[in-house]
């Protein structure tokens, strides 16, 4: 029997992906609060494994040379402190689907409680950084999964 345990992992639920993460001590400062930057790693795990539930295999585009994902803006609003040891649920939802581009809104909460959110716009890029349209198969994907305009 292989003891071994799984990666964190996440789930689609309808429109929402969900991811779980916990607050370690390296995740914080002095105090035992979340350094801020650790957010925007925590979201761009749960984007990642995302892509994962969405089998958008992001590693072989890159290593075959065809396009990446990347971040071209995001708006961030820290609302309270998470702290060493909070269990942390990274929400995330795609608002807007376009051809080289989606739109995400992703939310941190501990238990119910809204920690941050942040908005934005992630590109399809080429390995020379110019931005391209996306695979159809998982513009595809994406279309299955982006929330419709009334759920906003």
């Amino acid at each position: 029997m292989d003891a071994r345990p799984n990666p964190p992992d996440g789930v689609i639920d309808g429109d929402t992906h969900l991811y779980a993460v916990r607050a370690y001590y390296e995740d914080t400062d002095l105090s035992g609060i979340v350094y801020h930057a650790n957010y925007l790693r925590w979201f761009e795990r749960a984007r990642s494994d995302l892509l994962r539930r969405l089998d958008i295999d992001q590693r072989a585009a890159i290593e075959e040379g065809g396009g990446a994902y990347a971040v071209s803006e995001i708006n961030l609003k820290y609302l309270r402190p998470a702290k060493l040891d909070d269990d942390i649920t990274i929400e995330t939802r795609c608002t807007e689907l376009k051809a080289a581009s989606c739109r995400m809104h992703q939310k941190a909460f501990r238990a119910e409680e809204l920690l941050a959110e942040a908005h934005l716009r992630v590109g399809f890029v080429s390995p020379n950084g110019r931005p391209i349209r996306q695979p159809e198969e998982w513009r595809a994907a994406f279309a299955r999964f982006v929330q419709s305009p009334e759920d906003q």
